[in-house]
């Protein structure tokens, strides 16, 4: 008779309340793990719990939140997954609810840097087994692995939120921000049974954009900006200017991952957006989960991924 296999899940520091909701889907309380840091900065991490072989999972945001930057939460998690590692884990599995470092996919100008890969690298020396992801930048990224990779999407949670609004399809058109989303954006209007458009954007500098075209008719129509994920804004609210002008009645957006850097808050609260629509896998302050911006929460299904990936089931049975 074999040994009986137990999961154990650990939360970071960056997003707790998502852990914690997590660990309350699947009816089990949160493993003790101790994270400090040195008085130099470095991190600590120690399991006050036995994890000799057991199925860890790793429970991280890869952003910045809750007092840490995106530099230290990667390096918590690494240090998390070296330490069970050495502590005779049978299995460690990151859930990274967001993925740092994952814009600079390529090498779009001579000498710079593609982190997405590195960031794999240093994953998979620290001892983990598999990963557990939502909305990656690029779907490539998980060729980047030579480990598995659990790729989920946020798409029908949006879904299922916008058609809950009564929206006539017929007067409902989803956006692509650049032409680089298209493709999502076709699967997202596919499921809202509505017109797609597409744009297409310019970058002079970081964290700057320049809307260049618009193809597709909007006049009229409720705008669903779709993207992974928002950073200071820039970019969303010019595209939602420019739907303004091409005579769009109402303009909403969706994106996975809320990062709201810098001045995202007043950007968004000054735009002609009506509303703002992110998840739970980055930390969104509850003192700006008003106005315009709307939450949704991931936390079930990332319970119901990592029920199945215990248990050697079908994770893309979930999405079909």
């Amino acid at each position: 008779m074999g040994v009986q296999r137990e999961k154990v899940l650990f939360a970071g520091s960056v997003n707790p309340e998502l852990a914690e909701q997590i660990a309350d889907e699947l009816g089990v309380s949160l493993g003790d793990v101790k994270l400090t840091k040195f008085a130099n900065g470095e991190i600590y991490a120690r399991f006050q719990e036995s994890v000799r072989g057991k199925e860890v999972f790793l429970i991280q945001s890869v952003c910045s939140g809750n007092g840490m930057d995106v530099n230290d939460a990667l390096m918590e998690l690494l240090i998390m997954s070296d330490a069970a590692k050495r502590a005779s884990a049978h299995n460690i599995s990151a859930v990274v609810s967001h993925y740092g470092y994952a814009r600079q996919d390529r090498k779009a100008a001579s000498r710079e840097p593609i982190t997405a890969k590195l960031v794999t690298d240093l994953m998979e020396v620290a001892g983990i087994d598999n990963v557990i992801t939502m909305d990656l930048h690029q779907d490539a990224i998980q060729g980047f692995f030579d480990i598995p990779v659990n790729h989920m999407t946020a798409m029908p949670l949006f879904a299922e939120y916008f058609r809950a609004k009564g929206f006539d399809p017929e007067n409902l058109c989803v956006v692509s921000p650049d032409v680089g989303r298209a493709k999502a954006a076709k699967k997202f209007s596919t499921m809202l049974d509505c017109d797609i458009a597409i744009m297409h954007k310019d970058r002079p500098k970081h964290n700057q954009a320049e809307i260049t075209a618009l193809i597709g008719d909007v006049e009229g129509k409720v705008c669903l900006l779709n993207d992974d994920m928002i950073d200071t804004a820039g970019s969303l609210v010019a595209a939602a200017e420019t739907l303004r002008k091409r005579g769009a009645a109402k303009i909403y957006a969706c994106a996975t991952h809320g990062l709201f850097s810098g001045p995202a808050y007043e950007r968004i609260e000054g735009s002609c957006i009506e509303e703002v629509v992110v998840t739970n896998a980055v930390p969104v302050p509850v003192e700006h989960q008003t106005g315009k911006i709307k939450v949704l929460s991931v936390a079930p299904l990332f319970a119901k991924t990592i029920e199945n990936v215990f248990a050697n089931g079908s994770v893309s049975s979930l999405f079909e």
